[in-house]
C-alpha cells in the first residue's frame, strides 16, 4: 500500500512540475503580447497583473517537483560532513522543522483563499479580477509542497 501511495505523490509532483511549466510559457505569451501590443498601438488591459500571476502559479507547483529533486537549496554541506546515524537525525529534524513551516504556509495559503472568496476581493489593477482564482494556484501549490516535504519525512523515517 505504501508503495501505491509513493508512486502516486510521485506522479503528483511531476504533474505539479507540468503546470508549472505550463505556467511559464503562459507568462512568456503574456509578455509577448504585451511588447506586440505596445508596437502596434493598442492596449490589452491587465497583462502585468495576469503574468505576475502566472509566475507566482509557476513558483508555487513547482516547489514541490523541485523538493522531490533535490533541487532546493540543502544544508548539504553540513550534512556531507555527517554520517551514519547521525547524519540520519539531523535529516530528520530539518524535515520536522521543514514539515511543520510549510504546513503551516500550505494552511494560511488556504485560509486567505477562503477569505479571499468569501468576500469576493478583487486586484487593484486594472483588471479587477476577482483575487481568489490566482490564488488558487498558489495554495494549491503550497498544499502539494507541504505534502512532499511532509512525504520526504516519512521516507527519511522508514529509510533503514
Amino acid at each position: 500500500m505504501f508503495k501505491s501511495i509513493n508512486t502516486n505523490l510521485n506522479k503528483l509532483y511531476r504533474i505539479s512540475g507540468y503546470i508549472a511549466a505550463t505556467f511559464l510559457i503562459f507568462v512568456a505569451v503574456f509578455i509577448l503580447i504585451g511588447i506586440s501590443s505596445r508596437i502596434f498601438g493598442f492596449y490589452i488591459r491587465g497583462l502585468a497583473e495576469y503574468s505576475g500571476y502566472c509566475m507566482a502559479s509557476a513558483s508555487f507547483f513547482a516547489l514541490a517537483f523541485t523538493f522531490v529533486e533535490g533541487g532546493h537549496i540543502r544544508i548539504t554541506l553540513f550534512l556531507e560532513k555527517l554520517s551514519g546515524l547521525k547524519k540520519k537525525i539531523v535529516e530528520i529534524w530539518c524535515l520536522t522543522i521543514a514539515s511543520f513551516f510549510s504546513g503551516y504556509l500550505a494552511f494560511y495559503f488556504m485560509k486567505m483563499l477562503i477569505i479571499s472568496y468569501k468576500f469576493q476581493e478583487r486586484s487593484e489593477g486594472a483588471d479587477e479580477i476577482l483575487i481568489w482564482i490566482p490564488q488558487t494556484s498558489v495554495a494549491i501549490g503550497s498544499l502539494i509542497f507541504s505534502i512532499s516535504v511532509f512525504h520526504q519525512f516519512i521516507l527519511k523515517i522508514k529509510q533503514k
